[in-house]
């Protein structure tokens, strides 16, 4: 979720323009396919084109809504909007085949608020945060193993998430370049403490491209409260996922898709207010 600069309200344009600008500076998707061969490009671009042509056929598409479609493909485009629809409605499927093989912990999508370089905090620290961030105080204690059940110290813990509000840092003006991002490297028992806030729900932008395509199906805009994480050793594969909170109305139809009954948290209430939770993850050897 992110804000207009001139009117500090969420806007589609504000959040497109960023994640469009990040994934450019962020991922090189041409160079990893680069060599990937012409037969293995005609496959997929004719099995996409033949999905396209049989919707067509079953629902006998008219010519006016042929157009609506063009119209709304090229506004997606213009607004800046197709990093989040494609985060939201496809990236789940390209994430469950990609890591279909692993037996460690289950991740999840990325999606499109994902910023290298956060601030190092050690094994046990606090997230970059506001003096008095609202939002319940929270410390998540984990430990970072492999397969094999062997401890990977040395591990790093990215974790970034939205604010009390629902807004991200680097998306939204008036927030902290780094606020609710950090890094965290586990001890050589492989573990970490993080002391950070409890995220909220929130709505992706709705008054662009991909607003209207909720509208229009009469679906719904909310994602259900979550923390975002990467975790990297050497010699394991990264593993990306968000993590849950139980009892959120929007687990069960998270209009991202991306919730799994193993990436839910259980939040411990304290006498203080806060909440604490233990969570661990199991890191899969590379593949050679």
């Amino acid at each position: 979720m992110s804000t207009d600069t001139t009117s500090g309200t969420a806007t589609a344009a504000a959040s497109g323009a960023s994640a469009t600008e990040r994934f450019h500076s962020d991922k090189s998707p041409f160079a990893a396919v680069a060599n990937t061969p012409p037969a293995r490009v005609d496959k997929l671009a004719r099995r996409v084109l033949q999905a396209v042509h049989d919707t067509i056929r079953e629902e006998k598409v008219s010519y006016d809504e042929y157009n609506a479609l063009k119209a709304w493909l090229i506004q997606v485009g213009e607004d800046g909007e197709w990093p989040l629809f494609l985060d939201v409605w496809v990236e789940h499927v390209v994430e469950e085949v990609a890591t279909d093989h692993r037996e460690g912990s289950k991740g999840t999508i990325e999606g499109p608020y994902y910023v290298p370089n956060a601030p190092e905090r050690g094994a046990k620290g606090t997230i970059p945060m506001r003096d008095g961030e609202s939002g319940t105080p929270m410390v998540w204690s984990g430990q970072v193993t492999s397969t094999s059940g062997d401890p990977l110290g040395g591990a790093v813990v990215e974790l970034w998430h939205a604010d009390d509000e629902g807004f991200y840092s680097q998306f939204a003006p008036g927030i902290p370049e780094w606020n609710l991002r950090g890094t965290f490297t586990t001890d050589a028992e492989g573990r970490f403490e993080i002391t950070t806030i409890r995220p909220a729900p929130y709505q992706i932008p709705t008054d662009g491209s991909c607003g209207r395509l909720i509208a229009a199906a009469g679906w719904h805009a909310w994602r259900p409260a979550h923390l975002h994480v990467k975790v990297s050793a050497p010699g394991h594969e990264l593993l990306t996922a968000q993590l849950y909170f139980p009892g959120d109305e929007h687990n069960d139809d998270d209009i991202a898709s991306a919730v799994k009954p193993e990436l839910l948290l259980a939040p411990v209430d304290q006498p203080d207010g806060s909440v604490t939770v233990d969570y661990s993850f199991v890191l899969d050897p590379a593949r050679s």
